[in-house]
């Protein structure tokens, strides 16, 4: 029992000689490749092993024919470690050179892909999550230039529609300064309309920049879709007059709901004038509600005839406007974009799709908790 103690001990103080010298090489190799840490790794096993084995043969004084039998053994082992752990290594380096090369091009705006051949599960898992987020990226690349598409034009298109009226204003005002205005009265009443024109687009862009700023504040509270529509149906009630349009809100289902009131009156009452103003004399504008799951689904039907396919996608978007059939007197293309944010402020979604003769916006809510 001695002697098998004795032998664990030496062998035990020749393989930790052999660990800390590898220890050491490791603490000074730690910027090198992976290949010097394998081949050190391989290195420390082989000589622990032999560091042990000698520390062994001398205490029991191991013949020298025996001795260099074990070394020889130890020597092959050492060697085909070695050649083990560079082969190993190299296949490490080579498959992070080319993941490197790889992400360098996805750094630099475009697309990763993962290189080809086999990698470790280490560097598959990583080129796996490079490449969703390379995915994720290029979305919002195309998010961003969208937008900035959309804001180029809705600059371009607020430039021209407050020129035409600050030019009228500019030349009435100049009329009454001088006298020749006929009619004062008629003048100061067209100032007015235009200036509430102006105010109502100002109003328009600090709410559309609060939404894409995210600050719009929302205060929601448990009502009734019923009372929600019926305020919006009588807020428009006399333009629909003024257009020979019919209101219909005969399918309103008086499911709860939790939401801002102001901010969704204003949402109904865009839609609503919308729809107004793009049907026809005698035509029909209808609002619905209905409780789907866990939600609750409100639309305004329109007569204006449909819109084109290739402009859905694009109805919601800042500026948007479409042909010059569906362009409002003096609207910048905001109303819709601002349905589109107060809904998502509200965890919501809006979308539209052509029905026969017209049109459906439609105003997907979450249910309020029973």
């Amino acid at each position: 029992m001695k002697d098998v103690l004795l032998i664990a001990v030496y062998a035990f103080l020749g393989a930790a000689a052999a660990g800390l010298l590898g220890a050491l090489a490791l603490r000074l190799l730690r910027h090198r490749s992976v290949t010097a840490s394998l081949a050190v790794v391989a290195a420390v096993a082989v000589s622990a092993m032999l560091a042990g084995t000698l520390a062994v043969a001398w205490e029991m004084f191991l013949s020298s024919h025996d001795l260099k039998v074990v070394t020889l053994v130890i020597a092959m082992a050492a060697a085909v470690s070695l050649a083990t752990a560079l082969v190993l290594g190299r296949r490490v380096v080579t498959s992070s050179h080319q993941l490197a090369l790889a992400t360098r091009s996805f750094g630099e705006g475009g697309s990763f892909a993962a290189p080809e051949g086999p990698a470790t599960a280490e560097l598959a898992a990583l080129s796996r999550e490079l490449a969703a987020t390379s995915a994720r990226l290029s979305a919002s690349r195309e998010r961003e230039r969208a937008l900035e598409t959309s804001r180029r034009e809705l600059v371009a298109w607020i430039s021209h529609d407050l020129r035409t009226p600050l030019a009228g204003l500019r030349a009435m005002a100049e009329a009454l300064e001088d006298g020749m205005a006929k009619d004062p009265e008629r003048y100061f009443r067209q100032i007015r309309t235009e200036v509430e024109r102006l105010n109502a687009m100002v109003g328009d862009l600090f709410e559309l920049s609060r939404i894409h700023a995210g600050a719009l504040a929302l205060n929601p509270a448990r009502m009734s879709v019923h009372d929600l529509v019926g305020d919006a149906l009588a807020g428009a009630d006399p333009l629909a007059r003024e257009h020979g349009v019919r209101l219909v809100g005969d399918r309103v289902e008086p499911v709860p709901v939790e939401v801002d009131g102001k901010e969704m009156t204003r949402v109904l009452a865009n839609l609503l004038v919308n729809a107004i103003r793009h049907t026809p004399a005698d035509g029909t504008v209808a609002v619905a509600a209905e409780a789907r799951a866990e939600s609750v689904v409100l639309s305004v039907t329109d007569g204006c005839g449909g819109i084109p396919d290739d402009d859905l996608t694009r109805v919601f978007d800042t500026g948007w406007r479409g042909t010059e059939a569906r362009t409002p007197p003096g609207g910048a293309g905001l109303g819709l974009a601002i349905v589109r944010g107060i809904v998502e402020a509200h965890a919501g979604s809006a979308a539209v799709h052509n029905v026969h003769g017209g049109c459906r916006f439609e105003l997907t809510l979450p249910a309020a908790p029973s």
